[in-house]
């Protein structure tokens, strides 16, 4: 038997199965941790971007501020609805004729 598998019950050394099933049942519950990271850091970054934008506009920067801009949406749209990447991504592969089933 491998050392590191001498502390664990033969039952559960014995087929691949009762090992993943042995894994998943000390696992942590992580069923709303994608909602709380969001929860907690998206006022984060809510005031991140604002103060940049302002200090681009106190230094009348238009154009890094426009850039600034269009970037904090785009990560803003991922960041907040995570399920368009999945849909944007689903519309490109039928446009382009790829089978998404």
């Amino acid at each position: 038997m491998h050392p590191l598998l001498t502390g664990l019950t033969p039952a559960v050394v014995d087929t691949a199965g009762t090992i993943a099933l042995a894994a998943t049942e000390n696992a942590p519950d992580t069923s709303g941790l994608a909602d709380f990271l969001r929860g907690f850091f998206g006022p984060l970054f809510l005031v991140i971007v604002s103060i940049v934008a302002i200090f681009f506009l106190f230094t009348r920067e238009i154009t890094r501020f426009a850039q600034f801009i269009i970037l904090a949406i785009f990560i803003g749209i991922v960041f907040y609805v995570p399920g368009i990447i999945e849909v944007t991504a689903r519309a490109i592969a039928q446009a382009m004729g790829v089978s998404t089933e």
